[in-house]
């Protein structure tokens, strides 16, 4: 289903668009799990549970409106997914018990202030630590004591001095970072499930490559994530450490009670 709505809020009728393309789910069935849910006390293990029924969704790139678009559509597109989108709604659906709470917290997680806009959405993981940091928290450095590294990032300004988003505007921004060999049993045995984690770019103005969610079974330490790999091309949990390896690090943002 896709649908093209007016946003309500402080956007002028006609102004912005809104799409919807829900794949398998109903708006009904997304508001039964969301309130289902909404009955685990922990952050980390709802996001477990929301992002485990979103496991074989299919990795679609580019669902967002573009550079040069002339409107900014707000999108729900949990029909395909890339690694960015894919924990937006599952971060929008740990907040909300309705399929229209939903819509909110996805525009609180998505863009900053009341304005939706491609220069106001958040591009950068990071962003969520600058922006939303009523919700989460990063835990990086404790993981990593003294084997974190902080480095200097312009975001979004390339060695050249050109931009990877034209109209988004560069900013400088500290990032810290565990490098992935000092990624150890200690290290592993913190992580929560649950915690969103970024796959730390060594390329000046990015400050990652990839994210996904830390999801802990047993003595496993999964990464579920939303694979652009042509064996996979879709939502898969695979062995943290293995998909670590010849990665530069990690960065760790923890869902807030």
């Amino acid at each position: 289903m896709q649908e093209l709505a007016v946003l309500r809020g402080t956007i002028r009728p006609g102004t912005m668009k809104r799409r919807n393309q829900l794949g398998a789910w109903t708006e009904v069935a997304l508001t039964g799990l969301m309130q289902e849910a909404s009955a685990i006390a922990d952050p980390g293990e709802r996001i477990a549970f929301l992002s485990g029924h979103l496991l074989g969704t299919k990795y679609e790139e580019s669902t967002l409106s573009l550079p040069g678009d002339p409107d900014e559509a707000f999108v729900i597109n949990l029909a395909g997914v890339d690694c960015l989108t894919f924990i937006e709604y599952v971060e929008a659906m740990r907040r909300s018990a309705s399929f229209a709470q939903f819509r909110d917290k996805l525009r609180i997680v998505r863009y900053r202030g009341e304005s939706i806009s491609f220069r106001d959405r958040n591009h950068f993981f990071t962003d969520w630590k600058a922006f939303n940091a009523d919700h989460v928290v990063d835990v990086t450095a404790y993981l990593g004591a003294e084997k974190t590294k902080d480095v200097s990032k312009r975001l979004n300004e390339k060695e050249d001095g050109t931009v990877f988003l034209p109209g988004v505007p560069c900013r400088l921004r500290e990032v810290t970072y565990v490098q992935a060999i000092h990624v150890s049993q200690r290290v592993r045995r913190n992580l929560k499930t649950g915690d969103y984690t970024g796959i730390y770019s060594r390329k000046d103005g990015l400050d990652v490559s990839h994210t996904g969610i830390v999801i802990k079974e047993g003595g496993s330490v999964l990464l579920r994530h939303a694979s652009s790999l042509k064996k996979n091309r879709k939502v898969v949990d695979e062995d943290l450490q293995e998909y670590l390896r010849a990665k530069p690090g990690i960065i760790v943002l923890r869902p807030r009670e």
